[in-house]
């Protein structure tokens, strides 16, 4: 029995840590069993958070929540870098951090702010020569990406715990937070990576509307009944 309905639904998903986002998509797509499913932006797997799946006629708007701003609450790790820049991959540098004061963490953070040129990580989904890069990072080659103008509506430090520095930010399509990360720590010359990501807002979109996949799907079994 195909259960969608004619338009289509636009579900807000509050998405587990490890979860990649076609993990959700496809976990939909098997429990209401409809061919049509999308979601609106990418979370790496060891980001949480705000995930909009549409299905059925709901898809041809996915687009559109694409182009929508997003809202993220993160931490990141000052002295210590991954060649993913999050914990994917193991530490592979560490650099004392004694010199950084809690002033040179807010004054740099005035530097992201705005419209910025940002190279997207190579442990990405973005696809060169019709294959995601993060397949060639895992093997060891070396891509270069050309740079891109997003922009960082805000970006803010929220508090400063040395090594881990908590940040609250509202940004473009198209930009990489653990980018923001990397070049952060770069600027402040000891090398950062991401801790942590929620992203708490996509649009109008708000995390705390978003149920887990569990407590979606217990939804549909109670209406069932």
């Amino acid at each position: 029995m195909n259960r969608e309905p004619y338009e289509g639904e636009i579900i807000l998903i509050n998405k587990d840590l490890r979860w990649t986002s076609f993990d959700v998509v496809k976990k939909i797509r098997n429990v209401l069993r409809v061919k049509k499913v999308g979601h609106a932006g990418t979370l790496d797997p060891l980001a949480t958070g705000l995930l909009i799946i549409c299905t059925g006629r709901m898809t041809k708007r996915i687009s559109r929540f694409m182009e929508m701003e997003k809202e993220y609450a993160g931490s990141m790790v000052l002295g210590q870098t991954t060649p993913s820049v999050d914990l994917e991959t193991e530490v592979s540098e560490k650099k004392p951090i004694d010199h950084i004061t809690k002033e040179d963490i807010y004054n740099m953070a005035g530097r992201f702010r705005g419209k910025i040129m940002q190279e997207p990580p190579i442990y990405s989904a973005i696809k060169k020569n019709g294959k995601p890069l993060y397949k060639k990072a895992r093997r060891g080659e070396t891509v270069k990406i050309e740079p891109r103008e997003v922009e960082a509506k805000v970006f803010e430090i929220t508090n400063v715990s040395l090594p881990k520095v908590d940040f609250r930010l509202v940004c473009s399509k198209g930009f990489y937070v653990r980018s923001l990360v990397r070049d952060f720590g770069e600027a402040l010359g000891i090398g950062a990576y991401l801790a942590s990501l929620v992203r708490t807002r996509i649009g109008p979109y708000e995390l705390n509307d978003a149920k887990t996949i569990e407590e979606y799907i217990s939804g549909l079994e109670i209406n069932e009944q």
